[in-house]
């Protein structure tokens, strides 16, 4: 379980086509202190397990599934990503419940800065905006972010200049894709009510 706190802003270094699927070798001093084979890492929000550590990088396989459905496949050397360790039990949970599971992809939109913070509107596929309301939580390339607005469409996050400085967002244009994850509360809540027959 992650909390949707970025810990650093880390680089690909490598990305190796293995034709179903993808070797991505990313560069993170800070998440590869102390890591191990079999250790999950976060990468724009995906549950990554790595493969190998050597130094201050480490590699992670992608299977085509995790390409298709979030970002990771647009990812190439030289990218930068937002990279969290799993959350330690007993640790302060400064985010949210993030699973590192992309439910979707959404696009910048727009950005719209003023003097102490801006404003990103960002698409939103028609299967998740039930789960999105204002002043919910969010995952955007894995940054746990409150909704501002929440649309049909679309929705939109203000971002402090900490979130700009630290993580992919202060670089995302409109056009660019994001991995998208709805909290998870909402998902079971909704299950629990379908089996009682319906929601109310």
């Amino acid at each position: 379980m992650f909390t949707g706190i970025v810990e650093e802003l880390g680089e690909v270094t490598a990305v190796e086509d293995l034709g179903d699927a993808a070797r991505f070798r990313l560069r993170g001093p800070v998440v590869t202190e102390g890591a191990r084979h079999g250790d999950s890492i976060a990468v724009n929000g995906v549950c990554l397990t790595v493969v190998e550590h050597e130094g201050d990088e480490f590699t992670a396989d992608v299977m085509a599934e995790t390409l298709l459905r979030s970002s990771l496949g647009a990812l190439a050397t030289g990218s930068r990503v937002n990279l969290e360790r799993p959350t330690a039990v007993g640790a302060r949970l400064g985010g949210h419940i993030v699973q590192g599971h992309v439910d979707g992809t959404g696009t910048v939109l727009e950005r719209t800065p003023s003097e102490h913070w801006e404003v990103v509107r960002i698409s939103l596929p028609a299967d998740l905006a039930r789960y999105v309301v204002e002043k919910g939580s969010i995952t955007v390339d894995g940054i746990s972010l409150t909704v501002v607005e929440a649309g049909a469409d679309h929705f939109t996050v203000s971002l402090i200049p900490t979130t700009l400085a630290l993580t992919t967002l202060g670089l995302k244009q409109p056009g660019d894709p994001v991995n998208l994850e709805v909290d998870i509360v909402a998902k079971y809540v909704e299950r629990l009510l379908a089996g009682q027959g319906g929601t109310r």
